[in-house]
């Protein structure tokens, strides 16, 4: 009984040892609590309040339809205007003239005047240019200057197959809107119709949001030139001469189009005039209609509701090219459709069957009085023009047709002269002249010279996006190897040469509105090929002859330096007229090497000496020529 009190107060001083301890250990272990709680208010502090919770607004279909809004055309292209090539200083002020001086030829051979150009810059600030396109053309009536200048996708040329350099109606406006929005200038635009009228001036703006001019002057002024239409146009951009410039832009239109004369006023320098070279306007060109080939099945239901023919026949026969009243039958038949359907009426599964009939009818291609080619004689005058050169060709192919759109490939070619001396001519065992050395006993090499390829799409030079376009791809393409000229893999040909391209159309595949870059169809790069190959063959065949006039020139050389050994040698065997013999072997040498004294005019046709001209062909019907056809020859002379 006396045990259990011992054991209850054993029990109360463990307790209390226990109580003591702990106390002891938490004495011990303030000071560490305290740093952490120090610590963590003090990360609290620098990272500020904690954000208050908010409920996020419930969006629902009416909230998100209340928001949409149609976008103008004009305001997307404005957020958007590195489509349309204004996405530099540089660049943009080459589009604006570029689409200025588009428009001037167009209007000018619409109307059949020989092109008569007056561009001018003129530098305002450092970063700011005042840019004035005149042309001679037939005018613009009052009403319809301030769609034309300032609306976007306006234009007469968008809705007909025809061959113009515009196409889209955005240009010239667009140019005006860049003008716009980095100087806040009005376009100002001068126009006159007639000698007996008075000449209108506006200045306008134009709204993106409405895509709608904004007139903010119109009057009538009094100016000197009979008609024409006069357009100027403040801006923020950049100079600069050298490629891709406003320099070489108006150097190749005025290749391409030798009948314009043009007269540049550059910034701060002397004015530079390109002289019109042929007084020969382009043949005028007809709109046609669309070929069966060419339209897709959504546009063909579009067209069989939007057309007035009551039947199915005559809307195939009047709707489209190349489709007669038999060939429209016979399509019918093939789709199982009543050639007196009615179009609107007909269902969409109908409008299938129709379309792939008419895709497998047999039709032929779409007539070419729509195009309007530089030709070769024109091709030869703008590059005797504008490149100083030593062999001249031209080629122009039939017209061909890629999506029922028909097109036609032209091809000039100009080598050595002024372009530089042939690397590979000069390395070549038969290259006049002692090699050249480089202080070390060793021959130095030529630089090897890469051909330069100018672009052009209906009369339009091309100068961006080179290493995208159908054009530059096919030229690479070629095997230049072929016609004696050093091509590395990959690459262009290493030779002084120019390769001039174009493609007229009525519809110009370019990859982009900003139009710098045909796109690369099968049938276009085929026939570019085809017509490079005809005019590598000519270029082969001048490199030939070249090569022969040297190789006969240093064989009679050889022969004059042996033929008084040979005289001397004869008159010790044998009693011989040494004169007499001297005069027979150098005959014999000048006869056995005649070529290397053949003279040729600028077509490459052999010069007869005693008359002064070619020499007819034996059959008497044309003049010989080893070049080919729209070839030229400038100061070719004899090789030593």
């Amino acid at each position: 009984m006396s045990a259990m009190p011992l054991k209850k107060h054993a029990r109360g001083a463990d307790r209390e040892q226990l109580r003591l301890e702990f106390a002891a250990s938490a004495e011990q272990e303030r000071p560490k609590l305290a740093s952490k709680i120090a610590a963590r208010r003090s990360s609290r502090e620098k990272a500020g309040p904690s954000p208050v919770k908010t409920t996020r607004e419930k969006i629902t279909a009416e909230t998100m339809a209340r928001a949409q809004r149609e976008i103008s055309v004009s305001e997307f292209f404005a957020k958007n205007r590195h489509l349309l090539g204004f996405d530099n200083k540089r660049k943009a002020l080459l589009t604006t003239i570029k689409e200025a001086v588009d428009n001037s030829l167009d209007a000018c051979e619409e109307a059949g005047i020989l092109p008569d150009l007056a561009v001018g810059i003129e530098q305002v600030e450092e970063e700011r240019f005042r840019v004035r396109v005149r042309d001679n053309g037939p005018g613009i009536v009052k009403d319809q200057i301030p769609r034309i200048f300032g609306k976007l996708l306006y234009g007469s040329k968008f809705h007909r197959l025809k061959m113009s350099r515009g196409q889209q109606g955005i240009g010239i406006s667009a140019a005006g809107m860049y003008g716009l929005l980095t100087t806040g200038k009005s376009v100002k635009i001068t126009s006159r119709t007639g000698p007996t009228k008075q000449a209108h001036y506006y200045e306008l703006q134009i709204d993106t949001k409405k895509n709608e001019p904004t007139i903010v002057t119109d009057r009538t002024v009094d100016v000197e030139w009979p008609h024409g239409t006069e357009v100027e146009i403040e801006l923020v951009a950049s100079y600069n001469k050298g490629r891709q410039s406003v320099d070489e832009y108006l150097e190749l239109t005025a290749i391409a189009n030798p009948h314009t004369q043009i007269s540049y006023r550059p910034p701060g320098g002397e004015a530079v005039d390109f002289p019109r070279a042929s007084e020969q306007l382009p043949p005028p060109t007809q709109a046609i209609k669309p070929h069966p080939y060419g339209i897709e099945l959504g546009v063909l239901i579009k067209m069989l509701h939007d057309t007035k023919s009551r039947w199915l026949s005559g809307f195939l026969s009047q709707e489209f090219s190349r489709v007669s009243s038999r060939t429209a039958e016979e399509i019918c038949a093939q789709a199982k459709l009543s050639p007196r359907s009615q179009p609107r009426r007909i269902a969409r599964d109908e409008a299938e069957t129709l379309y792939k009939a008419i895709q497998g009818a047999k039709l032929m291609a779409p007539p070419t009085n729509c195009l309007a080619p530089i030709g070769p004689r024109q091709i030869l005058s703008g590059l005797l023009k504008g490149i100083n050169a030593e062999f001249y060709a031209a080629a122009t192919r039939d017209p061909a047709v890629y999506r029922g759109n028909p097109f036609q490939i032209e091809v000039g070619l100009a080598y050595g002269g002024e372009l530089g001396p042939d690397a590979s001519q000069a390395n070549s065992a038969e290259a006049a002249g002692p090699a050249e050395s480089n202080g070390n006993g060793k021959t130095r090499e030529p630089a090897a010279t890469a051909s330069r390829v100018i672009r052009f799409a209906n009369r339009v030079p091309l100068l961006y996006q080179q290493s995208a376009c159908c054009i530059f791809k096919s030229v690479i393409d070629t095997d230049w190897r072929r016609y004696g000229v050093s091509q590395p893999g990959g690459s262009v040909p290493q030779a002084p040469m120019v390769i001039m391209v174009h493609m007229a159309s009525v519809w110009v595949p370019f990859t982009s509105e900003s139009k710098e870059a045909i796109a690369d169809y099968d049938e276009i790069r085929k026939e570019i090929k085809l017509a490079l190959q005809e005019c590598g063959r000519k270029l082969q065949a001048f490199l030939n002859r070249r090569r022969r006039q040297k190789y006969d020139g240093q064989r009679r050389n050889i022969f004059e330096r042996y033929i008084g050994e040979i005289v001397n040698a004869c008159a010790a065997i044998k009693r011989i007229n040494r004169e007499e013999l001297r005069t027979n072997l150098m005959a014999m040498s000048q006869k056995v090497t005649a070529r290397a004294d053949e003279e040729y005019d600028d077509e490459g046709r052999v010069v007869d000496k005693s008359k002064g001209k070619a020499e007819p062909a034996s059959n008497g019907d044309a003049l010989t020529s080893e070049y080919g056809e729209n070839t030229v020859v400038v100061g070719q002379t004899t090789p030593a």
